[in-house]
């Protein structure tokens, strides 16, 4: 994971992973034949680390007075492991061109909005999860931090006044 993070999909390599771990190459390639199975595993082990991750959201968002901004926090904490966005974006990416991926990733982007709808209705937490993506790529990008009072706001405008 953290090869695919310094290096990007494209430039992961058994070998670079290999030395990371400090293992032998035929160590990767004996529990991973191809490029592909490894990025896969990549992939299900980030989205296992996001389906907890999402489970602990799913707690904090039922008991918080103030949704939106209870995740306004949750996406400030995301965010301050940059390295594991970092592989979360990039492994979602890899999915876009890969087909095989694409279930697993799938599964990965339906999560939030799934614990969102019932208190705000499907399209607002369809909406939401959008207006989240596009933060925290933009804050990826820029290298910028979280405009919390803004998100939160921007969160509140999405809400329908007739939400669940």
């Amino acid at each position: 994971m953290e090869v695919i993070a310094e290096n990007g999909v494209g430039r992961t390599t058994h070998r670079a992973v290999a030395a990371r771990a400090g293992l032998p190459l035929g160590a990767t390639t004996y529990y991973f034949p191809t490029l592909d199975d490894l990025i896969a595993a990549g992939l299900r082990h980030a989205t296992d680390q996001l389906r907890t991750d999402l489970d602990e959201w799913a707690q904090r968002l039922a008991a918080a007075p103030d949704m939106p901004a209870e995740l306004t926090d949750l996406t400030r904490e995301y965010l301050a492991d940059r390295q594991q966005v970092r592989i979360e974006y990039e492994l979602c990416v890899t999915a876009a061109r890969d087909a095989a991926l694409r279930p697993i990733a799938e599964t990965w982007m339906d999560g939030l909005p799934e614990i969102l709808a019932p208190a705000v209705g499907s399209d607002a937490a369809r909406d939401i999860c959008a207006l989240l993506d596009g933060i925290i790529l933009r804050a990826l990008v820029m290298e910028s931090d979280l405009d919390a009072p803004g998100l939160t706001r921007a969160i509140r405008r999405l809400i329908p006044a007739e939400a669940p």
